[in-house]
Order: structure tokens, then C-alpha cells, then sequence
């Protein structure tokens, strides 16, 4: 089945800026949604339950990224595929990556929900779970594993419905979970008092919805017709449309690695220092949800403009995607400055929002604004050139660039630095991997831009 014509000229000729505003705004607002899941519920524990019960979802939260991280090497993978593939009028294959990766969804996500409830407790202690908070993360971590499942489909899917040219569709579903989780969430919490049980039974019963909504479309896709044997998986298939999730998969995994390392240094320098060990885990994952929104607008600004990166690099349009990819970068780097802005001049304002438990707690917490996201405004050279390298079909530069401030530079800084600096190295750590990875993505460009862009044959996906 060939794309639709309108599609094509939509993407082909359309002027980019306005492209770039119809793909992102709803990607934008899809992957906020998708991060005020667990605030919502932080917000609503801090008020309710206390800063014990925040401290759960902080150790809860990997949990979920792990799901988030193997539905998006499938989702996000099949989105590039699809969009490269149509580039190359392919609608064929475009289809069979697509079935392929929600099959593996379904498999992958029942297969880590049985995983997540059969060792719950040694997760939690894993992610750096304390004495007083590890009754809180159980009754927390037990329920939110049994929507498991279905935050993966939200993931995966959310991200080739996008590609399929319907991201209002994509928005709507994460809108339908997350308003039905804020909803739940004050009843639950406040009125029955089930306390972190409650906030956790908001968030699958919003995923749930969401889940129904977007497997509703599969249908209902415009640019490929899906067939039973789209579903049937291949191993070259799924190969090849993981290798362009790869990327994002990096990216989320590796972010689990950090927050469990993290964690447990934070108890342990934390038990050491006034603070305690409960006060820097609980606030460093206030700050690290916060950033997550700032980083979902930008991310959804980039991914949301997948698309139209690789289907114009796919029929040799390699100007218009030059032109997307650095008004994309103009855009972040505004929002993250102003971002920037709101963290060092007062952060108060948003440590208020999760409760305000001491001094002591206020003054870390406020600390873990101003030093941990000191360099946030670098960050989106390193984003947006991940997922433009991953639109154009070059995997190995796009997790080249998520390995460098997770695992590179984040982990090794969040061990060495507070055997000098005590807890306050931890903090120290994110903007030393910000710098550096800012350095390494500039260095990647430059190899890279002229290669891309002058001097190599079109890149099939295949």
C-alpha cells in the first residue's frame, strides 16, 4: 500500500516550520503527560503520606523506566523504520516492522510485570530502598507492577502512532491516562486514605485506559495496511527495527543504571552528613522528575519531528532536514535556558509542591536544583542530536550520544566525586556530565555533518 498522497506532500513540501509545530506540539504534550504520571503521584504522596512515601516512588521509578526503556527500543525503532521506509516508498516492509514491534510489546511487557512481582524486594533494596522507606516502595512497587503491560503499549505505541501521521491521536490517548490518574488521584489518596496503594492504583487504572485507546487505532493505521502476517515476528525484522530504537533504549536503561547507583551513594554519604539518608533520596528524585518534564518537552519537540527528519533524508530532501533539525535546536535550547532560570532563582516554588518537611529538607532540596541542573541549558544539543541521528538511520551515533552523559561521564562522577565532596558530590556530578557530553555531541557533529549531509550516498534502513 502506498502512503497517502496527502501525507507525502505534507511531509515533501510543507513549509518546515509549520510541519515542525503540527508533529511536536502533540509530541510535546504526549511525553509531558507521560512524565506527570509519577509527579502526580509524588505531589498527591508528599501531601498525603509524607516525604517517606515520596521517597517509594523515587525507588519505584526505574521500575517503570525499565518498561518505558524496551518499549521505546521497539516503539521508537519501528517509528524510524516507518518513517524511513515510506521515505523509500517501502509500505511493505514499513508494515511488517510496525506488527513486529507491537508483538514484541505484548511480549515483552507481560514477561517483565511476572519479573517486577516475583522480585519486588530485592529491587527495591537494589534501588537504594531504606530501612523506613521499603514498606512504602512494596505496597508502592506491588501495584504499579501490575500495569506494567500496559505502560509499555502506552510507550511503544504512542511513538508509531506519531510516525503514522495521527499525533493528535497519540496526545489524546496519554491525555485520557493522565487525566483519569489526576482525577483518582486526590480520591484515592485523600478520601478512602489508601495512601501510596491508592496514588499506584490512579496510575495503572489512567495506563489501562490508555492502553485501550491507542490498541484501538492499530485498525485504523493511514500510511501502511497491517496484516496478520505483519504480526508474525522475523528475526531481520525486529533486528533491524531495534537497532533504531537502540538509541532511546541506551538512553532510558541507562538512566536506571545511574538512579541505582545513585541512591544507594546518597544513603550512604547521606548517613554521614546532617541530612540523613532519606532526605537526599527523596529530594534528588523530586529534582530528576522535574528535569524529567523539562527534558519531555524537549525530547517531544525532537521525536515529534522524527518524521519528517527521516522521510526527507529517505527521498534525498537532506536540506529540508538540516533546516528542522536547527530550528528544533533553537527552540529547546530557549526552553531549557528558561528552565535554567526558574531553578536558580527560586526553587522553592516547585520543592513546595511535594511538601515542605524541614529545614533541613528545604535546604537540600533547593541545593539539588541549583547544583545538580546548573548545565541543563547544553543539554539540548545532546538530545536533539541523538534522535536526528537516530531519524536518518545512524544508530551507532545516536547511542554513542546516550551512552556519553549516562553512563560515560554521569556514573563514574556520582562515585568519584563525593569520596571529596561528601552527599554534595552527587549533585556536582550532573553538571559535570552535562559539559562533557555537550563537548562529546560537538565533536560527533562535526565528524559526522558533512558525511550526513555532502558527501554520502542516501542510507536505506535495510
Amino acid at each position: 500500500m502506498t502512503q497517502s498522497v496527502s501525507t507525502t506532500n505534507a511531509l515533501k513540501y510543507e513549509k518546515i516550520g509549520r510541519l515542525i509545530l503540527k508533529y511536536s506540539i502533540p509530541s510535546v504534550i504526549s511525553m509531558v503527560v507521560n512524565a506527570l504520571y509519577n509527579i502526580i503521584d509524588q505531589i498527591f504522596i508528599g501531601q498525603g503520606v509524607g516525604y517517606l512515601g515520596n521517597g517509594a516512588t523515587n525507588v519505584i521509578l526505574p521500575f517503570t523506566i525499565i518498561v518505558i526503556a524496551f518499549a521505546l527500543l521497539l516503539g521508537d525503532g519501528a517509528a524510524a523504520y516507518l518513517s524511513l521506509k515510506l521515505g523509500e516508498d517501502d509500505s511493505e516492509s514499513a508494515a511488517k516492522g510496525v506488527g513486529n514491534a507491537i508483538s514484541m510489546t505484548l511480549i515483552m511487557g507481560a514477561a517483565l510485570c511476572a519479573i517486577f512481582q516475583i522480585f519486588l524486594k530485592p529491587l527495591c533494596l537494589l534501588f537504594g530502598a531504606t530501612e523506613d522507606i521499603l514498606p512504602y516502595a512494596i505496597d508502592y512497587g506491588r501495584i504499579i507492577s501490575w500495569g506494567v503491560l500496559f505502560a509499555a503499549i502506552d510507550s511503544s505505541l504512542a511513538s508509531i502512532i506519531r510516525a503514522d501521521g495521527s499525533p493528535g491521536y497519540s496526545m489524546a490517548g496519554l491525555l485520557i491516562g493522565c487525566i483519569t490518574n489526576l482525577i483518582l488521584d486526590p480520591i484515592l489518596v485523600f478520601t478512602l486514605e489508601w495512601g501510596v496503594k491508592g496514588a499506584a492504583l490512579a496510575t495503572i487504572l489512567g495506563q489501562i485506559l490508555n492502553a485501550i485507546f491507542y490498541l484501538a487505532y492499530i485498525p485504523r493505521f493511514k500510511s501502511i495496511k497491517l496484516t496478520r502476517n505483519s504480526f508474525r515476528l522475523t528475526k531481520s525484522t525486529i533486528g533491524k527495527t531495534c537497532s533504531l530504537g537502540l538509541s532511546s533504549f541506551i538512553t532510558e536503561i541507562a538512566l536506571v543504571l545511574v538512579m541505582a547507583v545513585t541512591n544507594n551513594v546518597l544513603v550512604i554519604y547521606g548517613a554521614k552528613s546532617v541530612y540523613g539518608s532519606d532526605i537526599p533520596l527523596t529530594t534528588i528524585g523530586i529534582t530528576m522528575k522535574v528535569n524529567q518534564i523539562i527534558t519531555a518537552i524537549v525530547l517531544g519537540m525532537a521525536t515529534g519531528s522524527q518524521p519528517i527528519l527521516g522521510f526527507n533524508y529517505g527521498c534525498g530532501q537532506k536540506e529540508r532536514v538540516k533546516s528542522a533539525y536547527k530550528l528544533i535546536l533553537k527552540a529547546a535550547t530557549v526552553i531549557l535556558i528558561l528552565a535554567f532560570l526558574v531553578f536558580q532563582l527560586d526553587p522553592m516554588i516547585i520543592v513546595s509542591l511535594f511538601g515542605s518537611e524541614s529545614e533541613l529538607y528545604n535546604e537540600f532540596a533547593t541545593k539539588c536544583f541549583r547544583i545538580f541542573l546548573l548545565a541543563c541549558p547544553l543539554n539540548g544539543v545532546q538530545m536533539i542530536s541523538g534522535v536526528f541521528f537516530q531519524a536518518i538511520g545512524k544508530p551507532k551515533q545516536a547511542s554513542v550520544l546516550s551512552l556519553a552523559r549516562q553512563v560515560i561521564y554521569l556514573l563514574p562522577a556520582t562515585i568519584i566525586l563525593p569520596i571529596f565532596l561528601g552527599v554534595e558530590g552527587v549533585l556536582w556530578a550532573g553538571p559535570v556530565a552535562d559539559i562533557l557530553a555537550f563537548l562529546t555531541t560537538l565533536i560527533l557533529l562535526k565528524k559526522n555533518w558533512e558525511r550526513v549531509f555532502n558527501g554520502e550516498p542516501l542510507h536505506h534502513a535495510d
